[in-house]
């Protein structure tokens, strides 16, 4: 939770701009994300809207057509609001989430290889998921993995298609990870689940060593095979979502895996730096207050 930036918004629709979740560069996020609250100041949410500099109607198709699905470990979309003069934007429950850039910063480094692990298992289960069911995320990167204290969330999505057309070359563009973007992709092609399972391998080798881009000896060991195949510059020589870090099935008793007919993600083990942080953003958003009305809304 950072401060709010002279050029932020100060309102989001019928919402009260509080804070600012991510505290880097703009360059590091495809969307902007705010924490806001109601007018009534009992309800928070997470608010997103498109980056000052890509296309608002591209950007607000994805935040509609992610609207529609309901797939565990996407972050949800409630309400999608905008257009005309104002700027689109969406919202989701909040709940106390770090970028995984963000948990990385709190814990001093790199995760801990149970962690990356565990997320590892938990992504590749979302996208296994999606993909089942004909749905391309097309915008994991680092900055897309929201870690929560019930499991990782994918935000971002669609994140490749609203940053340009199919055919159109989309390396540079803002907003889209380089490290994270197959070459598929970022030749202009239509992203398909090959294109998330490499921008699988990207986020968890950031996890496991502080960058997208590692060479093989910087790997734990136990992730250099599957982020290897992962980063495979032919997407017919990566895995399926399904094949990575397959997981056997839960004991009857455990009661660490949530049912998983519903909307949330599984929990997975977390640093008590990361923990920590998170109760900090917790604990300074049930204290904030509501700021002076403001007479217009800015973006």
């Amino acid at each position: 939770m950072e401060a709010l930036r002279h050029d932020d918004p100060v309102r989001v629709g019928a919402y009260v701009t509080l804070a600012r979740l991510d505290d880097e560069p703009e360059h590091s996020s495809a969307e902007r994300r705010f924490i806001v609250r109601g007018a009534d100041g009992d309800r928070t949410f997470l608010a997103r809207l498109p980056r000052p500099d890509t296309d608002p109607t591209r950007w607000a198709i994805e935040a509609e057509g992610a609207r529609r699905l309901s797939i565990p470990g996407f972050l949800p979309v409630g309400e999608v609001g905008g257009g005309g003069l104002e700027l689109p934007w969406c919202t989701a429950p909040y709940v106390p989430a770090l970028p995984l850039p963000a948990a990385l910063r709190a814990h001093g480094g790199p995760l801990p290889g149970p962690v990356v692990r565990a997320l590892g298992a938990a992504l590749a289960r979302t996208l296994a998921t999606a993909h089942a069911q004909g749905v391309t995320h097309a915008g994991l990167s680092p900055a897309a993995v929201l870690l929560t204290a019930d499991g990782p969330r994918l935000s971002c999505f669609g994140a490749v298609r609203a940053a340009a057309a199919d055919g159109e070359q989309r390396s540079g563009l803002p907003g889209l990870d380089s490290g994270s973007l197959a070459p598929e992709q970022a030749a202009g092609g239509r992203p398909r689940p090959p294109g998330d399972v490499y921008a699988l391998g990207a986020v968890l080798a950031y996890a496991a060593t502080g960058h997208t881009v590692p060479e093989r000896d910087e790997l734990p060991g136990f992730l250099r095979e599957p982020v290897t195949a992962c980063l495979s510059r032919d997407p017919a020589r990566r895995p399926q979502a399904q094949q990575l870090f397959p997981q056997p099935e839960p004991a009857a008793h455990a009661a660490t895996v949530l049912d998983t007919d519903t909307a949330s993600p599984s929990p997975m083990p977390l640093p008590a730096s990361v923990v920590a942080a998170l109760a900090r953003q917790s604990a300074q958003v049930l204290a904030a207050e509501l700021p002076l009305p403001a007479s217009r809304t800015r973006h």
